[in-house]
């Protein structure tokens, strides 16, 4: 078992099973590169691992990793469904899960998503039952579902039988805070998990490496350059720091590829930050176009 469980961090494995991300330069790490990381993680007290089944092979290279480091059963592992699954098909589903359980080398999941927010709409026409029985079949504890928008945030917080809710939240998206999604779950006991705490990256890259196509982020990048300056701080430690201080109730998602990367997360996350830190976030970054807030929308696609 890990020296001290920390309870907040999250290790995202989608760089585990395929390149991903704007700022990534090296790739996909090899599996013996991700078992060293996986490894990194358990040590310093991360028990929870967030994959899925479209995330290339990263749910292979988890399960031989927890096998080779013999924490099989002591892992807390979050995968999402396919989105191409026909969602309804209740034999295929429960192929589908009992795929990702083998692949995992885990007798159960702690969570299983929905990939899309559009699945909503399938839950009262039956797929909500065949969600209940996987967590009656003991494969799964609980159920949830991956948003992009406040209001499907909203809706899935009000939706009986869901009870983690994947969402993007960063020091430029703050959406879901202005929404009141993180108070509403804390009141209905749901949990919430907060992926793109660096916006895939983004946040973390020098104005210089920044592609042609994508200036029009540079304002923005300079005003975090300017906040850098001010805190002595590094983006990194901004980005964490605020998400730290604002949502302590969250669980955050950290994806890595390469251990690097994850000491300064691990570094970051354990520092102390000024209350101020928060209000000059709040001041620099306000009302940020969602051309920039929402991946799907850059001119170079990184986002699945």
């Amino acid at each position: 078992m890990p020296n001290a469980i920390n309870r907040s961090l999250v290790l995202g494995t989608v760089q585990l099973g395929m390149p991903y991300g704007i700022a990534n330069k090296i790739g996909q790490p090899n599996q013996k590169l991700a078992t060293t990381i996986i490894q990194k993680a358990w040590t310093n007290g991360i028990q929870e691992f967030e994959t899925a089944q479209g995330y290339g092979i990263s749910e292979n290279v988890l399960g031989r990793a927890f096998s080779a480091l013999g924490i099989t059963k002591d892992v807390c592992v979050i995968s999402k469904f396919d989105p191409g699954l026909d969602h309804l098909n209740r034999d295929l589903m429960h192929n589908a899960l009992d795929a990702s359980l083998n692949k995992l080398n885990v007798q159960r999941l702690y969570g299983m998503l929905l990939h899309h927010q559009e699945s909503m709409t399938l839950w009262e026409k039956g797929l909500k039952r065949i969600c209940q029985t996987f967590i009656e079949s003991g494969k799964v504890k609980y159920f949830g579902v991956s948003v992009y928008s406040p209001t499907a945030a909203i809706k899935a917080l009000n939706l009986d039988g869901i009870d983690l809710i994947q969402l993007p939240s960063n020091i430029l998206d703050r959406r879901f805070e202005q929404a009141n999604v993180f108070t509403i779950a804390q009141e209905k006991g749901k949990h919430i998990y907060i992926r793109s705490t660096f916006l895939q990256g983004l946040l973390l890259m020098s104005l210089e490496t920044i592609p042609n196509n994508m200036s029009y982020v540079k304002p923005i990048l300079q005003r975090l350059d300017q906040l850098k300056k001010e805190t002595g701080l590094t983006s990194q430690e901004i980005a964490l720091g605020y998400i730290k201080m604002e949502v302590p109730e969250a669980q955050i998602i950290l994806g890595v590829e390469e251990t690097a990367q994850l000491n300064q997360n691990l570094l970051s996350w354990g520092k102390g930050y000024p209350p101020s830190l928060v209000s000059k976030i709040k001041t620099l970054f306000k009302n940020v176009d969602e051309t920039i807030l929402n991946p799907v929308l850059w001119p170079s696609n990184h986002i699945k």
